[in-house]
């Protein structure tokens, strides 16, 4: 079996014949008059008609002076039937090539076929080529044709391969692209407006999480590129706005596994006058209206368990929900219960001992992984939740949610602050766990409670990774896969 280099080398060969036979096999242009689909699709109009397609050559076969090529393009495949006495002698202008030239493609190469719509004997729907243009010459054979594309770290690295090979790959980010389109549909339907916030910022903030810092050569200061853009939409509220949302490129300088990349792409939507149970409101209704809109129905597999997203959730508290699967109640177990626990767990706190934040990781590690039907878990600690307003009937509670599906948090949200002096106390808060080393405290934002300070109207938001939402939805449960191109190591 020949090698890489020696199939390269083949190519290469076949490249300069073409040019010396006057052939430009890289024009600028085509001149496709219909998609592969639309030949299929509409075949009964246009068959005897002259089409002209476009795409790459997935399969070429030959027998006596017939050739078959299967050309492929966004919309799908569809073949070539390609009989001698059919073509002209070339004149090898714009491209275009002769019959016995025919041997000078491969597999990978984009042509544009020129000719009848037909089928043939067996009922296949073809175009009958009267000639042929060569669009773009590959110089490497697609990977199955010489050492296959198994290998999961090169698929990563080579996606674009990947997507040409592996169809169910592909299926994947068409869908990603769908969600995004039709969160925008529905969210617009509702009244709210897409905003844009910086990607670089002078303080980063909206989240508990360790940023991704660069120079900015121009002002000669430090910026840091956002962790969420959550603090500036607020400030849209405060000027006005009622109705925003943005879907937001993050980047959080942490680990990654199956669901967590440090870059990553995040939804977030802040309306006025709307409380926490609003905001569940309308995610539930967004969901439900994805759900239908990329499936077709209701329900939906989720790590092999189908799910009926049709129904209402179920909403638990915090507390509930870490007495039914853990057995204690949140407001009477002692610190010391509450360390051993931790300890045979092996869960790790952040910074100095807080019972509530040891609770919550005990929590997020133990519990979260087992809510796989949809599940708003409700009224977080406010040690947790520094940006989530104070709960109006339970003390040092907040209305703060999240949203589970299959065992991942696809939903967090809450009433939010609209007090410039309660924000400061909670910044505070905030910047005493930083002293006492927690890596990912949020640092005090003067500029944000001043915005804070002019009025704010009482406010709901919510957050939630596209990538996320796109694992649940397509039942693909890496967050490698709903990602184009995922960042890796360098191989160096």
């Amino acid at each position: 079996m020949a090698t890489l280099k020696e199939y390269r080398n083949i190519r290469i060969s076949k490249l300069n014949k073409l040019i010396e036979l006057g052939v430009n096999p890289y024009p600028a242009e085509s001149h496709r008059t219909k998609t592969n689909n639309e030949v299929i699709e509409k075949f009964n109009d246009l068959e005897g008609e002259d089409v002209v397609v476009s795409g790459r050559i997935t399969s070429i076969r030959s027998h006596n002076k017939l050739y078959f090529i299967d050309l492929k393009d966004a919309s799908g495949k569809i073949q070539l039937y390609i009989k001698e006495e059919n073509f002209p002698t070339p004149e090898y202008k714009d491209s275009e090539i002769g019959f016995n030239d025919l041997n000078l493609l491969d597999t990978g190469d984009f042509v544009e076929a020129n000719g009848k719509v037909t089928k043939t004997k067996t009922g296949q729907i073809s175009i009958e080529v009267k000639s042929i243009r060569i669009l773009s010459k590959a110089l490497r054979p697609l990977p199955d044709k010489w050492e296959g594309f198994k290998d999961i770290e090169e698929r990563y690295r080579k996606r674009y391969i990947d997507f040409l090979t592996n169809d169910e790959v592909k299926k994947v980010i068409d869908a990603r692209w769908k969600i995004t389109q039709n969160i925008r549909k529905f969210l617009w339907s509702k009244g709210f407006e897409e905003v844009e916030t910086p990607v670089l910022q002078p303080l980063y903030g909206g989240t508990n999480a360790k940023p991704f810092s660069t120079h900015f050569n121009a002002l000669d200061c430090d910026f840091y590129l956002r962790v969420a853009p959550e603090l500036y939409l607020k400030r849209l509220i405060v000027g006005g706005y009622e109705k925003v949302f943005e879907i937001a490129k993050n980047f959080r300088n942490e680990g990654i596994d199956h669901s967590h990349f440090p870059e990553f792409t995040m939804l977030e939507w802040y309306e006025a006058y709307a409380d926490y149970h609003k905001v569940m409101d309308l995610a539930e209704e967004l969901i439900k209206y994805l759900v239908k809109e990329i499936t077709g129905k209701s329900i939906v597999k989720v790590k092999g368990k189908e799910i009926d997203i049709g129904k209402k959730w179920e909403r638990i508290t915090i507390e509930d929900v870490v007495k039914q699967y853990l057995g204690i109640e949140w407001g009477k177990v002692t610190d010391d219960e509450v360390k051993k626990l931790c300890e045979e767990h092996g869960v790790k706190t952040r910074g100095a001992w807080d019972k509530n934040k040891a609770l919550f990781n005990l929590y997020d590690k133990e519990i979260t992984p087992k809510l796989s039907n949809p599940t708003w878990v409700i009224d977080y600690p406010a040690s947790v939740s520094p940006l989530a307003k104070f709960h109006r009937s339970k003390p040092g509670r907040t209305e703060r949610f999240e949203g589970y599906i299959g065992g991942i948090e696809i939903f967090d949200g809450w009433s939010e602050i609209v007090s410039g002096l309660e924000q400061r106390e909670r910044f505070e808060k905030e910047q005493k766990n930083m002293k006492e080393g927690d890596a990912e405290a949020m640092p005090l934002d003067e500029e944000f409670i001043e915005a804070l300070e002019y009025g704010c109207p009482p406010l709901g938001g919510i957050g939630f990774g596209i990538d996320r939402l796109v694992m649940f939805l397509t039942d693909t449960w890496a967050i490698k896969d709903v990602v184009a191109f995922p960042t890796l190591k360098p191989r160096s």
